[in-house]
């Protein structure tokens, strides 16, 4: 699919946030990694990153192996650099568009590290951290943009995000995902069509900021 033509799909049935801050249409994967946020922190940021393990390679369940502590790090060369490392992120959308939930939203997964936006630092206690299976060498599937725009619909209707920004943006220099690849162009299209032709709750003027003016 060209990252130019983005395809525009109804955004239904409307998923949700429930008030345990669980997705009902995301598979439940619960990760030890994550804590309470600090007290009167505010929801106001999304983060979107990719995540491949081997590198490049995907499928399989090394990615949900690492945010569960279970990876076997003798199962691969690059693996050994993850030894002892404890993460974690909110949601994970695979390849297929399969979603999976490894923290409440209401809990601050591990997923940002050393990080800051807009002069805050420590990002995790403020955001909400999506992982796309993906590189920063290779274009991510329609399925999986779908998948991101029910979900960030829902926490935006769920949490007071207002701003959606991707890893790099809060960790330049240390980090560069989602990368060139990731078309924020048709994810922002999908969420403003969603908004306006599909009687989604969450008026146009509501939706996040998002790194450039698209």
């Amino acid at each position: 699919m060209s990252r130019n033509k983005p395809v525009l799909h109804p955004a239904q049935p409307a998923w949700m946030i429930d008030a345990g801050g669980r997705c009902p249409q995301a598979e439940q994967k619960p990760s030890p990694n994550c804590d309470h946020r600090p007290d009167g922190a505010e929801i106001s940021l999304l983060v979107i990153h990719n995540i491949s393990l081997p590198a490049g390679q995907f499928g399989g369940s090394a990615i949900t192996d690492l945010f569960l502590n279970q990876l076997d790090v003798m199962a691969h060369p690059s693996f050994t650099s993850l030894q002892g490392v404890r993460v974690s992120t909110h949601f994970l959308i695979r390849r297929d568009g399969q979603v999976l939930q490894f923290v409440p939203v209401n809990l601050r997964a591990w997923h940002a590290g050393v990080s800051s936006f807009q002069g805050q630092s420590a990002c995790n206690n403020f955001s909400v951290g999506i992982e796309l299976e993906g590189s920063d060498h290779q274009a991510f599937e329609e399925a999986q943009y779908l998948s991101l725009q029910k979900l960030t619909l829902a926490l935006i209707q769920a949490c007071p995000i207002r701003h959606i920004v991707g890893h790099q943006d809060i960790a330049p220099g240390r980090k560069t995902d989602p990368g060139p690849f990731f078309n924020w162009k048709q994810y922002k299209k999908l969420l403003v069509h969603a908004v306006q032709h599909e009687s989604m709750l969450v008026p146009t003027h509501a939706l996040p900021s998002f790194p450039l003016m698209l």
